[in-house]
């Protein structure tokens, strides 16, 4: 059966459907509104896609997103060096400097240990972190992963590879609901769940 739209418009569909959490329809939604704008918008945003993929980078320290050398939290000469709070995704960072309370650095490990989804140890930035605890200075390091199984399974990994070092390693306290993605934690929930964190 032919295809009802022009080709490059069916390409513009796929391409928004490919996108995470983005079905068939939306991206139909999608497609049809970029076509509607007008033409320096579209360009606009077609020029901050590739502006974003020509200047964003991973921090070498932290892993989190940059523009920079260095990321802001990582640049910063206020922030408590003896602390790093390791989270799933870039996102999770906003989440947690939300809440005001958390002053430690962060480490990005951009996923979680998934077997179904084949992604193991080597896929995660897990050696980076080994390699920041192993040159001194960190006291304690928060798993602040998602409360849901391959959140947990992470952060379970990641703590006994911390044992040598004998660091304290502790994980996020009641208040993220199991189950539950950080990104979508309120300041007051994220606040307590820094506050209440426990040991591993």
């Amino acid at each position: 059966m032919a295809a009802f739209f022009p080709a490059s418009f069916e390409q513009l569909i796929d391409s928004f459907a490919s996108l995470p959490g983005i079905g068939r329809k939306s991206a139909q939604r999608l497609a049809f509104h970029m076509l509607s704008l007008p033409g320096e918008e579209a360009e606009s945003f077609a020029n901050a896609v590739l502006e974003a993929r020509r200047t964003v980078h991973t921090c070498p320290v932290c892993q989190n997103l940059t523009d920079a050398e260095l990321c802001p939290v990582c640049a910063s000469d206020n922030r408590d060096r003896s602390v790093i709070c390791v989270v799933s995704e870039p996102r999770d960072v906003l989440s947690i400097e939300r809440s005001r309370e958390y002053r430690g650095l962060y480490h990005v490990l951009h996923g979680a240990l998934s077997p179904m989804n084949h992604v193991g140890p080597d896929d995660l930035r897990i050696r980076e972190l080994l390699e920041r605890v192993a040159q001194g200075g960190v006291e304690e390091v928060i798993m602040a992963t998602n409360p849901d199984t391959e959140g947990d399974a992470t952060a379970m990994y990641i703590s006994r590879l911390l044992q040598p070092f004998g660091v304290k390693v502790t994980r996020l306290g009641f208040g993220v609901p199991v189950g539950s993605n950080l990104e979508y934690a309120d300041d007051a929930t994220m606040l307590k769940a820094l506050q209440g964190r426990r040991e591993m």
